[in-house]
C-alpha cells in the first residue's frame, strides 16, 4: 500500500504515536509519505520505502496569519496525485482532518478518490476541538472522514459526548515496540543520574496547564521529606517557568533537574524508581506506557485513558485529580518497599507487553485494506505522472 500520513512532526504523543506508525509500516514493506511543516523528531532516517514531504507556506502580505490548511491542503493534493497514494490518514483534528477533507474534494473533481482516516488523541477533541470557534469545523471534518478512530474508550465517550458525531468510532490504542526495550533494560546505567542511594523520580510532558506540573512539585517536596530523591522534569511548554519559579522558591533546586525535550527518555526512564502523572486530563497516557515497558512503577490520576491501564494496586497506584497528599502516600509506600518495587516493575513490563506495536499494527492495517478495497471498484484513472519519488520536497 501507498500510504500517506499527515501528523505534528513534534515530542507529542500524537506525533510520536504517527511517526512510529509510519516506520514500522515502511518496515513492513508499505510505502509511506510523511506530510507536514518539519521531518518528524522521532523520523531518524528516510528509506526506499519512507520519504517525507515538507509543507512550506508562501509569504503573502494580505494575510495577517499563514494559512497552514491551505498550504497543508495544496501539498496533500499534490504529493497524493503526483505519488498515487491509496489512502490518506491523518493524526489528530486540528487542522489536519479538515486539511484533508478539502484535498479530498479537489482530488475529487480531478477524478480520483482517496480515502481519509482520522485518528483523534485527545487534546484537539476534549480542549482545542470543543472550543465554540472550531467546534462546527472539527465535528463536519469527523464526520466527512471515511473511517475515524481514538486512542481509547474514554476519548470515544468523550468525542460522542462532545460532538454531533453521525460516524462509528473505532478504539485503536497507542503502542510501543517491546523489543526495543530488551537492550535498555540490559544497559541501563542508574549511577549516572543518580548518587549512593538516591531514588530518582521522573515526569514527562508538554508543560501544559492540563498536566500539572506544580502539582509534580508538590508531591515530590513529601517525597523529600523521607525520602533521598531526586526529580528529573523533561519536556517543555507554557507552565515551566512557573514551575522553575515554584522549585526556586521552596528551595528544591539542589534536587530538581529540568531536562527539556530531549530523545534519551528511555534511558532516563530505565534508570528511575517511579513515574509521576497527575494530569487532570489524559486521553491516553503514552508516557505512562513508555514507564510501564522500561518497568517503572506508575503514580498517576484515575482519569481518562489512564483508567483503562489497570495501575492500581498492579504496577502504582492511581489518585483524584489534585490528591497530593495520597500521591505522595502511594509514593512512598513504594519508594520505600523493594519487595512491592519489584512487584510493581514485573507487572509494569507485562502489562505493557499488551501494547506492543506488533498487536496494534495489524488493526490498522485491517483498516487501511477495507477503504481500498471499498474504494477501489468506483476510482476512476488516477491522476498525474506518477513522477519521480524524492525523500525531501
Amino acid at each position: 500500500m501507498k500510504i500517506g500520513i499527515v501528523c505534528y512532526p513534534t515530542f507529542g504523543g500524537s506525533g510520536v504515536v504517527a511517526t512510529e506508525l509510519g516506520i514500522e509500516l515502511s518496515n513492513k514493506g508499505h510505502e509511506v509519505h510523511f506530510i507536514t511543516y518539519s521531518q518528524p523528531v522521532r523520523l531518524e532516517a528516510l528509506t526506499s520505502n519512507l520519504y517525507f514531504h515538507e509543507v512550506t507556506v508562501p509569504e503573502y502580505p494580505l494575510f495577517k496569519y499563514e494559512p497552514y490548511e491551505l498550504a497543508l491542503s495544496s501539498k496533500l493534493y499534490d504529493v497524493i496525485s503526483k505519488h498515487k497514494l491509496d489512502l490518506l490518514h491523518v493524526h489528530y483534528a486540528i487542522p489536519h482532518a479538515y486539511a484533508g477533507y478539502m484535498a479530498k474534494q479537489i482530488l475529487k473533481d480531478n477524478g480520483y478518490n482517496i480515502p481519509i482516516i482520522t485518528t483523534l488523541h485527545g487534546t484537539d477533541i476534549t480542549l482545542v476541538g470543543n472550543h465554540p470557534f472550531y467546534k462546527p469545523a472539527v465535528t463536519f471534518s469527523i464526520n466527512n472522514s471515511d473511517i475515524v478512530t481514538c486512542v481509547s474508550e474514554s476519548l470515544k465517550e468523550d468525542t460522542i459526548d462532545f460532538f454531533n458525531i453521525k460516524r462509528e468510532i473505532n478504539v485503536i490504542p497507542n503502542f510501543i515496540d517491546i523489543k526495543k526495550y530488551d537492550e535498555k533494560h540490559k544497559n541501563c546505567k542508574k549511577n549516572i543520574i543518580s548518587k549512593g542511594d538516591e531514588k530518582i523520580i521522573v515526569h514527562i510532558s508538554n508543560f501544559r496547564p492540563l498536566k500539572r506540573v506544580i502539582d509534580v512539585l508538590k508531591v515530590f517536596q513529601i517525597i523529600n521529606k523521607e525520602i533521598n530523591s531526586k526529580l528529573i522534569m523533561v519536556g517543555d511548554g507554557p507552565d515551566k517557568n512557573k514551575a522553575k519559579e515554584y522549585m526556586k522558591k521552596n528551595n528544591l533546586k539542589s534536587n530538581v533537574i529540568f531536562l527539556g525535550n530531549t530523545s534519551q527518555i528511555d534511558e532516563i526512564l530505565c534508570s528511575s524508581d517511579l513515574f509521576l502523572l497527575p494530569s487532570e486530563k489524559e486521553s491516553f497516557g503514552l508516557s505512562a506506557l513508555e514507564a510501564m515497558a522500561l518497568k517503572v512503577p506508575v503514580i498517576s490520576t484515575n482519569i481518562g485513558g489512564l483508567k483503562e491501564f489497570n495501575i492500581d494496586d498492579n504496577f502504582g497506584y492511581t489518585s483524584d485529580v489534585g490528591d497530593i497528599k495520597k500521591m505522595a502516600k502511594d509514593s512512598i509506600k513504594i519508594l520505600s518497599d523493594s519487595k512491592l518495587q519489584q512487584k510493581f516493575r514485573d507487572n509494569a513490563l507485562e502489562n505493557a507487553k499488551k501494547f506492543d506495536i506488533n498487536n496494534i499494527i495489524p488493526l490498522y492495517e485491517d483498516i487501511y485494506l477495507s477503504l481500498i478495497h471499498i474504494s477501489e471498484p468506483t476510482r476512476p484513472e488516477r491522476i498525474g505522472d506518477g513522477g519521480v519519488c524524492v525523500k525531501k520536497k
